[in-house]
């Protein structure tokens, strides 16, 4: 919290800063701060995590700030006077120091988030009110990189070209040339100013000129004609009346059209972001004014987040695994549901059900019925509709058919459903909204919904390429829900890719700073814009490759078999101790195996999850090796009083996974275990988090005429030893 006392109204603070926007020269200001708060400043050989990092200060000005503010500016003609340095510099901290203070303004105070009186009428929920969730939807941050909003749009917009070219004068591809070449001009300005700058008085020092640019140049940098050229970068200036920009939230027209017209031919622009996330987002209003093609476009907004989404989840899964428009057929041949896109995988599967509703301006003001009315039609009718369609599956007695109008036969033996919503626009605060609003109704086997929009499934499907990471992934997410707190759905999925999201069961709740998204943000920018960087983010992904748990973990998903997949969401849940000390007894094992021919085997403990797992090598018949497995987990878990315990069998000369059991069922005392077990030594322990405890390892000693811990039957001499 700042120290700046609430003492004056929000609009008291708006209208101040309105005054100083309108200032001679602010158009100036606006500039640098633009600079110093909206570039990234590196190398042109390398860009470094810290060079990311300069955009997470808590001093930066966000997009939307800056946006407010050349708003303002607009509201009355431009004076482009260059102001003294003294000025100047006023300028800047009054600017500081009214955004901080309208920031504050906007932020209410405990006695409202915690009303004991009306605490006192019954359950109350301060978070779901409109008043406080405005502030987190105004500086909630962007949700969708900038090249997101280019590359998608080529996508959005594919159906609807004719539309452009009879009503805009250009088409889809015209479109994107220019406004890419808008880009590359600015890029080049801005990387030869400080240059310009050695030659002049730094009095005359500005970086207007850097935002400015001519349609002619833009022509010649994109290849597109003059004239159509024009039509690109008019159909996106603003020429709204600005005065309907009253307060803080009432709609803002630089946002929908940034390109601000300067003179003839001369135009200015202070955010390519903005202009590309308006082009994702402004033909929308396009269409909407033209009754006769409204509904059409509305279908096609449809089917490209459907179709996106089927595609980005082939990326993981792969085509034969992943179906789209699924029409749920129940045993009378009524159609009882519809899945937009339905992914299988063993015994897991994913209902993803996609809208295109975007959050309304009296939500965004803190309208309590417009926010709940626009979650509703956003999230909650998706995600209803997945639920519903999820029994459905489970129910057995529905048949399914896909878009070509084939059956697809789908087993009710599922472990796992995901119901999944996906909006197809930037939703601000959406996770944090889903949490408030979202009334779910899961089951043993339909996990909680994952809330997202197509952003984050594109870095989703993007850095996590396998299904058994991407459904670990996805299986801790929602089960810590209740548990992390971040601005967006990035920062966890940055977390986690360091990391391994893993939550002790003595922390209710944890905070994750949005800062941890640098590592992510780095590595989307090398994959997508060529930027000199690393491509992964170091830590899970990168730390384990070419050992022998990546290749297991590989193995698991080629078999994609119900009793191994389990034991590949456990191991992926490790600490790196754990495994390490994996790593480590395969190698060791797989030796013992080739210089003795006898089985050998390691077996770790779960104590806080009343699990286990155990790896066996041996050159067995996989008859006899499978009996062997089954006995030894079935031992092991009755000695450990566990629920659940896996099991694999490896080659000892390939060390490729040859088959896997698992054991789940709750644990029951038995005299004749009892006897089995009696001399078995106990496995390592180890924590949930995968961190071996060394500590309470214990072994008794077995005789050699004892019968083999291993459950064979035989004396221990004769088998295991």
């Amino acid at each position: 919290m700042s120290d700046i006392a609430n003492t004056r109204t929000e609009k008291t603070i708006f209208k101040e800063l309105e005054l100083l926007c309108q200032s001679p020269g602010y158009v100036h200001v606006i500039a640098y701060l633009c600079i110093r708060d909206n570039t990234i400043r590196h190398s042109p050989s390398e860009v470094k995590l810290e060079d990311i990092l300069q955009q997470f200060s808590m001093e930066r000005l966000v997009r939307t700030e800056l946006s407010t503010i050349v708003g303002l500016m607009c509201k009355k003609n431009i004076d482009n006077s260059l102001p003294s340095p003294d000025v100047f510099q006023e300028y800047i901290d009054k600017t500081d120091s009214l955004l901080l203070e309208l920031h504050e303004s906007m932020r209410p105070g405990m006695d409202r988030i915690f009303n004991t009186e009306e605490a006192r009428k019954g359950e109350i929920n301060p978070f779901q009110s409109g008043s406080i969730l405005r502030e987190s939807i105004f500086y909630g941050g962007e949700s969708a990189y900038q090249f997101q909003y280019k590359d998608f749009s080529k996508l959005k917009y594919e159906k609807d070209d004719n539309w452009l070219v009879l009503n805009k004068g250009y088409n889809l591809d015209q479109a994107i040339k220019v406004i890419t070449a808008i880009q590359d001009v600015h890029d080049e300005k801005l990387n030869n100013v400080f240059i310009d700058f050695a030659q002049k008085d730094p009095k005359e020092w500005t970086f207007l000129e850097t935002f400015k640019f001519k349609t002619e140049e833009i022509s010649n940098n994109s290849g597109v004609d003059t004239a159509v050229s024009q039509k690109v970068i008019e159909s996106l200036t603003c020429y709204t009346d600005m005065a309907c920009f009253q307060n803080l939230d009432d709609f803002n027209p630089i946002n929908a059209c940034p390109i601000i017209k300067v003179e003839d031919g001369e135009y200015l622009l202070f955010s390519v972001y903005s202009l590309f996330q308006a082009f994702y987002e402004t033909p929308f209003f396009w269409f909407n004014e033209d009754k006769s093609y409204k509904n059409k476009a509305m279908q096609h907004r449809g089917e490209f987040t459907e179709l996106f989404s089927k595609e980005r989840l082939e990326i993981v899964f792969g085509e034969e695994r992943v179906f789209c428009n699924i029409d749920i057929f129940d045993s009378g041949n009524q159609k009882v549901g519809e899945i937009d896109v339905l992914v299988l995988f063993s015994d897991r599967a994913i209902v993803l059900q996609a809208k295109s509703k975007k959050l309304t301006i009296e939500a965004r003001k803190g309208n309590d019925l417009s926010l709940k009315s626009d979650f509703k039609k956003a999230v909650q009718d998706a995600y209803d509709q997945a639920f519903s369609c999820s029994r459905l599956i489970l129910e057995g007695n529905c048949r399914f058919f896909d878009s070509q109008k084939e059956e697809i036969k789908i087993s009710n033996d599922f472990k796992e459903i995901y119901p999944f919503c996906v909006v197809s626009d930037h939703y601000p605060a959406l996770s944090f909204q889903a949490k408030q609003f979202l009334k779910q109704k899961q089951t043993n086997i339909i996990k909680p919904a994952f809330v997202m929009d197509i952003f984050f499934l594109d870095v989703l499907t993007e850095m996590l390429q396998s299904p058994l990471h991407f459904l670990s992934y996805i299986h801790r997410r929602v089960f810590y829900n209740e548990k992390v707190l971040s601005t967006h759905e990035l920062t966890v999925l940055s977390y986690h890719l360091k990391t391994n999201l893993w939550i002790e069961n003595d922390f209710s709740l944890i905070y994750l700073e949005d800062d941890i998204c640098a590592d992510l943000d780095l590595a989307m920018l090398s994959r997508r814009e060529g930027l000199p960087g690393p491509k992964q983010v170091d830590g899970i992904l990168t730390k384990y490759q070419g050992t022998h748990f990546e290749k297991l973990i590989s193995d698991i998903e080629e078999l994609e078999r119900s009793d191994t997949i389990d034991f590949g969401f456990m191991m992926l849940a490790f600490g790196g101790d754990t495994i390490e000390l994996i790593n480590d007894s395969i190698d060791k094992i797989a030796e013992a195996v080739k210089y003795d021919g006898k089985h050998h085997d390691l077996t770790l403990v779960v104590s806080d999850q009343k699990a286990g797992l155990t790896i066996h090598c041996n050159n067995n018949s996989n008859h006899d090796a499978i009996q062997l497995l089954n006995r030894h987990c079935e031992s092991r878990k009755y000695l450990q009083k566990a629920d659940k315990w896996f099991g694999i069998c490896i080659d000892p000369k390939t060390l490729k996974l040859r088959f896997g059991v698992n054991k789940v069922f709750p644990w029951k005392q038995s005299i004749e275990m009892d006897n089995l077990t009696r001399n078995f030594m106990p496995a390592k322990p180890i924590a949930a988090n995968g961190r071996v405890n060394f500590k309470t390892k214990t072994i008794t000693k077995i005789g050699r005429n004892e019968k083999c811990p291993c459950g064979s039957g035989k004396k221990y001499k004769k088998c295991c030893l």
